[in-house]
This record gives C-alpha cells, structure tokens and sequence, in this order.
C-alpha cells in the first residue's frame, strides 16, 4: 500500500487491560494493521525489560520506553536522554532522610536504595512483571539512568518539584512517582523515530490513557484516548475510542480508518 502510518501504542490500559491481559482483539488488531504495511510501535513509561515478553508477542521491535528517554529503532538503539546524575545524587540523599526510597532504572536493570519498603513491593506488585529491584544504593554511579522511581504518598513529590529543576515527576500510582528528566515525554521520543522513517503528520497516529500520554496525544495530530482514560487526557485528544475492555483498540483504529 502506498498510505503506510505509524501507530503508537501505550501499553497499561491501552494494549493491556486493567488485569494486566492482551485482548485477543487487540492482537489480532496489531497484526492486521502490520500486514497492511503500517509501522506498529511502543510508547510507555515501562522500561525496556518490563515489556519483553509482550514486544516478542506483537512482534514489534520499535518502541519508546521511560516516557520518551530511551528510543529503540527496528531492534537498534536511536535516542536517549539519560537523568542529571549530579541532581539525582541530592534527591536521592534527600528522599532517604524522609523514608522514600528510590529505585535507579536504567536500559536493563533496576535496583533500590534500600533493602525493602512497602511502598516498592505495592506498585511495582501491580505491574504484575516477574522480576523485582535488587539492592544497590550505588547503581546510579557510572551509568546513565534514564528514570527514577520515587516513593511517597500523593503531594509528597510537590517539595522535590520545587527544588530539582532538572527533573519531572509524574505520578502512576498513589504511592510512587517517576523521575524524568525536564522535559522528556513520549512526544519527543515519538519525533526522533517519525523523523528517522520519514512520516508525515497526517500519518501519525497515538493510542493512550494516562497522565504521561498528555504530551503525547497533544502532539501527535491523530491523537486517540481510550474510553478508560483520565477525563482531562480525553480533553486533549482528537478521537475518543471505547474502553481497553470494550475492543477499544480495534474500535479505534476502525474509528480512525486504519482497519
């Protein structure tokens, strides 16, 4: 076909429902979408090795991950935007004076500050991936880390807002917080790969729900919110589809015309 798009995909409560579960439509939907020539890829918050197996499943091998700071072209790496090290080093030695541990991610790995916290074993347990952070408080140094879990209960992040400049944060769940750096979000990791393929605006096309999909479906002129998404992200997006549990994933890309 000569009109091939690019579609961007977020994975929890986009691509996975609520359980956690790829729909049977939505599989079928990636794949049908591949076999009309369309470029299928990922955009998430995830880090790369909490989505392998779903990658392997969908066959997609393009993805945005850490909300924009690690791009990944046709299985090879295209961008990267990694954390202030220096600024990290002080919200780090901050946070564990107020009892909020942190977890340093990078491309493969990710390891607490601290040996055990409720608040690590509550949300990464509702990610429901089968790994856990080991402990090493000293990851950060030497590498490059593109995200950095906080965890605090809700408005606790406001006064390391107000001091770290270089940093993000955006809340995922009621006690944890991801650390990004100023500025980074999947639209930008989505304008690295489309500028490499060569797509025009017309033949952009996201699917999100969260908070961190704003920029995202702001930018991207085709723009779907799932039926499931918080109210203010419908607010910003051109198209709204049924709920992840409702197909709202073939609805959508029939919505749009893709299928």
């Amino acid at each position: 076909m000569t009109n091939r798009s690019v579609i961007f995909f977020d994975i929890d409560g986009t691509l996975l429902n609520h359980d956690k579960e790829l729909p049977n439509s939505t599989k079928d939907a990636v794949f049908k979408l591949k076999e009309l020539g369309h470029e299928v890829a990922i955009a998430t918050g995830r880090a790369p090795f909490m989505f392998e197996q779903l990658r392997k499943e969908l066959e997609i091998d393009t993805y945005i991950s850490y909300n924009g700071q690690y791009v990944v072209l046709n299985g090879s790496e295209l961008y990267t935007n990694p954390l202030n090290i220096h600024s990290l080093e002080k919200l780090t030695a901050e946070a564990l004076e107020n009892d909020h541990p942190v977890v340093f991610m990078d491309h493969e790995d990710m390891r607490a500050n601290v040996q055990e916290h409720e608040y690590i074993t509550e949300s990464i347990g509702t990610l429901k991936i089968d790994m856990f952070p080991s402990i090493d408080p000293h990851y950060y140094k030497g590498r490059d880390l593109y995200q950095t879990l906080l965890f605090c209960t809700e408005g606790e992040e406001r006064q390391y807002a107000q001091q770290y400049d270089a940093f993000d944060f955006i809340r995922w769940h009621p006690v944890a917080v991801d650390v990004l750096p100023k500025g980074g979000s999947k639209a930008k990791g989505i304008q690295k790969v489309v500028e490499k393929l060569g797509f025009s605006e017309d033949s952009i096309f996201a699917f999100g729900d969260g908070l961190n999909d704003r920029e995202m479906l702001q930018t991207v002129k085709n723009s779907v919110a799932m039926g499931n998404a918080e109210e203010e992200i419908k607010e910003v997006a051109k198209y709204i589809t049924k709920s992840v549990d409702e197909d709202g994933i073939l609805h959508g890309l029939k919505m749009v015309g893709l299928l």
